[in-house]
């Protein structure tokens, strides 16, 4: 009994700088590379606090739960920090002696470190239940290579076989409940954070309509005068600051019109369509707006691809997602565009371009509004089409690598005709 109340002491040593930083610096620190080097560090200091603390068992052998702050430490940070907390262990372990305990430890930890550093990129992906069981499996690798290079650098016994099953199963199960908290509070707060959106969207959409109608008004009476201006006698150089001026009017124009998508995303979902015909168009209405910017086209588009959708508002999603695809290009290069039935009962579309792709930061924004990769661009177009392609209980994944280019993935439900 008393070695469970050591590994308990062991649980709340580590659990109490995380929750810390969750509860008390997390809304203070909005930087990525400070909020990875705060964390870190408050890893580091469980895994002090866990080794300081130990359980001692079979004359001087100490068992404690270092392991968990460095596998979590290294699936949610990445590479540097893994490294970092790997020295801090082996440094620590050091000043304890050059003992059998501080080879085990080296050992152990070559073997384990390359296996989460590798599993470590598709960790970061997958589904939340999926982590929980990627970060239990590998808490289960750690604690059996430990007992097979303990029991091989000294041999092994009942007592020792039974201490070190219960560290087994307490380091799984406390791997599972840390993970699940963290996934828990993460949610949280992303929850929280699109609450915040939400309720600055809702301002913005009420107000909208109004400042549209106040500012059309004057630009339509300058943008007509303009064109009275532009008599075949003026001097070449005034005919193009009049030509500049009526674009961007335009372009200002078309920012109003994107404002006004965004805040009356009205959607009516009961018309029957067929994605591959309107792909189509959008792909024929694309092509003649880059005609000067030698980008091609390739299309795989199946016929029987049917859902529920408003056409209009499906279109213009579409259409600024190819825009953006071929504004990525402009040295030129190639859009491919596909749409397909799946075995799973849904429409799959892709659109992937050879443009300067993004990072995955910048992945992450993407459809958030006033966040735009283009000189004059505000998000809004983007942030439209993310929010049509939901309305109609769609899904959308975007793969994108800088240089070479990016992908997005669209998933419909289907309809059966």
């Amino acid at each position: 009994m008393s070695i469970v109340k050591d590994f308990l002491l062991q649980l709340t040593l580590m659990i109490i700088p995380i929750f810390s930083y969750f509860t008390f610096i997390l809304e203070k620190i909005k930087k990525d590379r400070t909020i990875k080097m705060v964390m870190t560090l408050l890893w580091g200091v469980s895994i002090l606090l866990c080794m300081s603390f130990p359980v001692e068992y079979a004359g001087g052998a100490r068992l404690d739960l270092r392991f968990i702050p460095l596998l979590l430490g290294t699936l949610y940070l990445g590479m540097w920090p893994g490294l970092f907390l790997s020295v801090l262990i082996i440094l620590y372990r050091v000043t304890s002696g050059i003992t059998t305990g501080l080879y085990t430890t080296t050992l152990v930890l070559v073997i384990t470190l390359p296996v989460i550093l590798y599993v470590q990129r598709m960790f970061i992906r997958v589904k939340k239940d999926r982590r929980v069981m990627m970060a239990a499996g590998l808490s289960f690798l750690y604690c059996l290579c430990g007992m097979t290079v303990f029991s091989l650098l000294n041999g092994i016994s009942p007592a020792v076989l039974k201490v070190q099953g219960i560290h087994l199963l307490f380091t799984v199960a406390v791997t599972c409940l840390c993970t699940v908290l963290i996934e828990k509070i993460r949610e949280t707060q992303q929850l929280r954070l699109e609450v915040q959106d939400a309720e600055k969207f809702r301002m913005i959409s009420e107000l909208t309509s109004v400042f549209a109608h106040e500012i059309r008004n004057p630009m339509q009476v300058t943008r007509g005068f303009l064109q009275l201006l532009d008599e075949p006698e003026l001097p070449h150089h005034k005919k193009e600051y009049i030509k500049v001026s009526i674009e961007e009017l335009d372009r200002a124009n078309e920012i109003i019109n994107d404002f006004l998508a965004f805040g009356k995303p009205s959607m009516n979902t009961d018309g029957t369509i067929n994605v591959g015909e309107q792909l189509k168009r959008v792909t024929t209405l694309i092509r003649t707006f880059s005609i000067n910017q030698q980008v091609e086209f390739k299309s795989n588009i199946a016929d029987d691809c049917w859902m529920k959708a408003n056409p209009q508002k499906l279109n213009q999603s579409l259409i600024n997602i190819l825009k953006n695809a071929v504004e990525s290009m402009p040295d030129g290069g190639t859009v491919w565009i596909a749409c397909y039935p799946t075995d799973d009962g849904h429409i799959r579309i892709t659109i992937k371009d050879q443009g300067i792709g993004m990072n995955p930061k910048q992945v992450d924004r993407l459809g958030s509004p006033y966040y735009s990769l283009k000189e004059k661009g505000t998000g809004l177009g983007m942030m439209v089409s993310y929010q049509i392609i939901r309305s109609f209980k769609g899904r959308i994944t975007v793969e994108s690598e800088e240089g070479v280019g990016t992908e997005f993935v669209i998933a419909f439900p289907r309809v059966e005709t």
